[in-house]
């Protein structure tokens, strides 16, 4: 299973995923997305349970709910969540078979992004997969990576 995207999924939801019944985080986390908010409350639904039971992760899940800007604590969230999903191995299956349906993992990767005032100031969003990369200079064209 790909820990990286699963973490993300949830970090991205986490501040409504805290708060799943309340009918602010409903809209609130539909604004997400419809794909990822349905894949992310489906996977919590299977992770609650062995989340709150277990201090460590659920304590790092609040702490990303409530500071979801911080990389460092989703770095934490990461980590408890790795060994949870390992102590778990029928979470894992459960949660890795819910991804696979997701149409987030099998949509592909698409970048979207907008370059203003001709300063190199890149402005974009990302799903699925990793980007890593700089580009300085001009680039005149396309460009083909």
């Amino acid at each position: 299973m790909d820990i990286l995207a699963l973490a993300a999924l949830l970090n991205s939801c986490m501040p409504f995923l805290m708060k799943l019944g309340e009918k602010a985080a409903e809209s609130a986390g539909s604004q997400i997305g419809p794909d990822a908010w349905e894949t992310a409350k489906k996977i919590w639904g299977k992770l609650h349970p062995k989340l709150v039971a277990k201090d460590d992760a659920r304590i790092a899940a609040e702490q990303v709910a409530a500071k979801p800007e911080s990389e460092a604590r989703k770095a934490v969230f990461q980590e408890e969540l790795e060994t949870l999903l390992k102590e778990n191995p029928d979470l894992e299956e459960a949660i890795a078979r819910i991804m696979q349906e997701s149409p987030l993992t099998t949509a592909g990767v698409q970048i979207n992004q907008t370059v203003t005032n001709n300063e190199g100031q890149v402005i974009g969003q990302m799903t699925g997969g990793k980007a890593i990369g700089r580009i300085d200079g001009n680039i005149q064209d396309g460009v083909n990576l």
